[in-house]
């Protein structure tokens, strides 16, 4: 699908508002104001009613299903939508290897509280939902993809490690009985 569209300029909220519903779709801009998604029902049905949203701030928008001219055309199109994939998995795939760091860190220094198991499990909790997010964009399998699932795999893990520490210092640190 290929969505051209122009918004006036002020105010602003409107024109960041329609980028970023385009983003979240996971749209790529081949420029300003033309972007490009792969067919589906749920992308006709989400960039119909951005349409509206368009004409509603006094824009103009044309929609269009189209077809890349031959396989290299196709391909480029694939490429920009697996790069922008591949930068998210990278942050992604960043920010593990600094939460993995924090964790060895945490143990090396024998800091086994149930606290900070909690605050990690919650972060852990944030990267399932981020990896999701950006594979539910991941239209075409992005080469780095598999990365990222093995690295929150091995996130899961050193964090599992972690929390048997934590509840080994905690038995250690019981009063026995008389």
């Amino acid at each position: 699908m290929l969505l051209t569209y122009k918004v006036p300029a002020e105010p602003a909220r409107k024109r960041v508002s329609i980028w970023r519903k385009l983003k979240g779709m996971g749209a790529i801009y081949l420029q300003g104001g033309v972007c490009v998604l792969p067919k589906t029902d749920d992308h006709l049905r989400r960039l119909k009613m951005l349409e509206n949203e368009i004409a509603e701030a006094e824009g103009e928008a044309v929609l269009l299903a189209t077809v890349g001219l031959d396989q290299k055309q196709q391909e480029k199109i694939i490429a920009r939508f697996n790069a922008d994939r591949d930068d998210e998995y990278k942050e992604f795939i960043e920010k593990c290897i600094a939460f993995e760091a924090e964790i060895e860190e945490e143990t090396r220094v024998k800091h086994f509280t149930f606290a900070e198991l909690e605050e990690n499990e919650q972060e852990l909790q944030k990267f399932r939902t981020w990896i999701a997010r950006i594979q539910k964009l991941d239209f075409y399998k992005a080469r780095r993809a598999d990365e990222a699932v093995d690295r929150l795999a091995r996130s899961e893990s050193i964090l599992d490690a972690y929390a048997h520490c934590v509840f080994a210092a905690q038995d250690e640190n019981k009063p026995t009985g008389s």
